[in-house]
Formats: structure tokens, sequence, C-alpha cells
């Protein structure tokens, strides 16, 4: 029974985000790039697109 619960979450956890994934347009999530996140106030560029942290993220 211990092990069961943490599965069932996780099969929620999956699953809440494939539909987030399908009802959300484009499919895609906002907000990727973890330097433009204003409460870090990073100096460096993005790692995944080389947005400055004022700039929209690159791969959006």
């Amino acid at each position: 029974m211990k092990i069961i619960i943490p599965i069932i979450l996780l099969i929620l956890s999956v699953a809440g985000i494939a539909i987030k994934i399908l009802l959300k347009k484009n499919g895609e999530f906002a907000g990727t790039c973890s330097s433009n996140n204003p409460f870090l106030k990073k100096e460096e560029p993005c790692q995944f697109c080389g947005a400055k942290p004022d700039e929209k993220c690159k791969k959006e």
C-alpha cells in the first residue's frame, strides 16, 4: 500500500502535464528561460537561448 499511493500520484502528475500540453495553444510551456525570471535578476544570458534577463526568450 505504501508504494501504490506514490505511483498513483506520479501517474496523476504526468497526466496533468500531458493534458496541459494538449490544451495549451501550440503545446508549449511559457516562460522556459530561467534567466528571465524577475525574481532571480541574473545578469548572465539564458543557457537555453542566449537571451539577456531583460529580453524575451528567443526560442518562444
